[in-house]
Formats: C-alpha cells, structure tokens, sequence
C-alpha cells in the first residue's frame, strides 16, 4: 500500500459493536479470517502451539475468559486452526513503535500514538459488551485490543519493549482484552500484567477512575517491573536501549513527554496537540511505523477520541451505531 514516501494510502477506520450474540463480530472475523490465517501459519502450521496446548495455557493463566473463547470460537463455526489463532498463545512475533502517556489534570486521560504499518492494522473500534462487561478498544488479531477502556474507567496502553526476544506466553493484545474484561482498577490490572506470561516485551501504561497510574514492563524472559510512571515509549527502564533507539527515538520520545507532563501550564488540548507533530508523531510511513493515530481515553466521559492533524472521532462506550471515517496517509 505504501511503497515510496510520496505515496499515500487510505484507510478507512470503522466501529462494531458487539453483544453476546456475537453476529457482527462473527461476520468481522469470516471476512478478515484468510489474511489472519496466512499471518499465523506464515512460519508454518508446526511453528504454531496444538488446540490442547492453547486451552490449556487459557485454562492455567485466564480461566474467565475461557467460556468467552469457546463462545467466539462457536460463532464462527469452530476449527482447530481458528481456536489455536483466537487464543493469541505463542503467535508470530511482531513488533511497532508507540508512545503513550496519562495527563493528570482534572480530568486524568490516557494519550497514545500508535505507530505501524497501515497494511496490517485491523482498524476497528471494537464496542462489545461481553459476559456482562462493557469494553472499547482499538482492535489487533480480531480478539485482542492494543488499547482500551472498559466500564469502570480502567483504561490500558502498550507499547513494544524494545526487544525482539520471543518466547512462551500470550501476544500481549490478548492480555489486554483479559485485564479489560476481569479488572475494575490499576492494583488488579497490575497483579494480572505481571502473573500472565507474554511472548515479547511490552510496557502498559494503566490509568482507571480514581486516577490511579502505572506502567508495567514485561517480557518473556524476566519478571515483571512494575513503575509508577505516566510515560511509555520503545524501551525497557532496566534494558540497554539498543540500535532501535536511533531509528524509532524512543528515548528522545519519553523525555519529551516527562518535560511536557512538567508544565504546569499545560492544558489538556495542549498536550494532546503534542502527539500530531514530531517528535511524537511519525512520518516513517514506507517503513510500516507511521502514526495511524492517537487515541484519547477520557474515563470521566467514558469516551475515546481518535485524532489525526486534520480529522478528530469520538466513540462513547457502549455506543451502538456503526461509524466509517477514510483517512489518508501521510495526511
């Protein structure tokens, strides 16, 4: 889609909302199922955990969410192949450059830029309101979210870690669908982020109700490092940055944000606007770690803005109505 850095893309970024009957999702998953299914057999079928090894690694690590699991699977028609991608447990590996950070005024929000490559990402704002518990989220691997809220006000961010190390564990999106659906606050959301075994490293940044933040740095061969700290780019706090500081600027990114979230002055609008320009924002598009967009999660509003230069998208939790908007990259 973009070969040249004058060549633009568009892609268009639409909500679902999906209740337990699971109609909307079910026809979402049958219409996207054969890249996914290339993407997950792309080292080949033996590369990939068996059905038992999968459930039984859900049925150890996130034995709640495993009737919502069969219930997915179900829906579309069951399938060895389908259970062991919807499981998320040791996927291909993957990587993308983000940043996110938690403005703490009045009203505390969680910002993020999410910076990949525009042919691969789901662009879906999934609304679902499963087994009883309300979540919006940016959509990864049908099942995952690689940002989101839920109706308690928790609201959840990752970035990759920094390391291309893979291991046993779950693709972090799926982790964060897990904490979403189970967790009310940022003690629970911790006390999962660092029980569960991911299979890359990653830093979630969590904001709930009452304001509550931190990050937690995990990854497949460590324990997990929990910090209180607002700001999240591409690197780990007790890691040597590698070559991939100087091509993503990772620490120059996390700096920035720490000296903006100092300014006392700083409005909400203002720091926000920080994200639409370097260097927050990125312009690496033909290198797949563009800025496909910054999202903004107000728990006070139960809302998610979604923000370009040119272009804002509000969704409120629980909203039913499907929405489109068609953005063009580079805007």
């Amino acid at each position: 889609m973009i070969g040249h850095e004058h060549e633009v893309a568009l892609l268009s970024f639409e909500s679902l909302y999906t209740d337990n009957t699971l109609h909307a999702w079910a026809n979402w998953f049958k219409k996207v199922w054969p890249a996914y299914r290339a993407w997950y057999l792309r080292e080949g079928v033996l590369a990939r955990p068996t059905y038992f090894q999968c459930r039984e690694a859900l049925r150890l690590h996130m034995p709640e969410i495993l009737p919502l699991w069969e219930r997915l699977l179900t829906a579309v028609g069951g399938g060895d192949l389908e259970a062991r991608f919807l499981s998320l447990y040791n996927p291909p590996g993957y990587q993308f450059s983000c940043s996110q950070a938690v403005w703490r005024g009045a009203s505390p929000m969680l910002v993020r830029n999410y910076d990949y490559d525009a042919k691969l990402i789901d662009a879906v704002v999934v609304n679902s309101e499963w087994n009883m518990q309300q979540v919006i989220g940016s959509s990864d691997c049908l099942i995952g979210l690689v940002d989101g809220m839920n109706q308690h006000g928790l609201c959840l961010s990752l970035t990759f870690g920094g390391k291309s190390t893979v291991g046993d564990g779950f693709a972090m999106p799926m982790i964060l669908r897990y904490v979403l659906q189970t967790c009310s606050n940022t003690a629970e959301a911790i006390a999962a982020l660092s029980r569960i075994p991911s299979h890359m490293a990653y830093n979630i940044t969590v904001l709930d109700g009452s304001g509550h933040v931190a990050t937690v740095h995990v990854a497949p061969d460590k324990k997990a490092l929990v910090t209180s700290s607002p700001v999240a780019t591409n690197h780990q706090p007790d890691e040597m940055v590698g070559a991939s500081r100087w091509r993503t600027a990772t620490v120059e990114r996390e700096r920035f944000l720490l000296q903006r979230l100092s300014t006392e002055q700083e409005t909400a609008s203002q720091f926000v606007a920080h994200f639409l320009q370097p260097p927050l924002y990125s312009f690496a598009f033909s290198q797949g770690r563009g800025t496909l967009y910054t999202a903004v999660y107000q728990p006070d509003e139960q809302k998610l803005t979604y923000y370009w230069p040119k272009h804002s998208w509000s969704i409120f939790l629980g909203e039913k109505h499907s929405k489109r908007v068609t953005m063009t990259f580079p805007e």
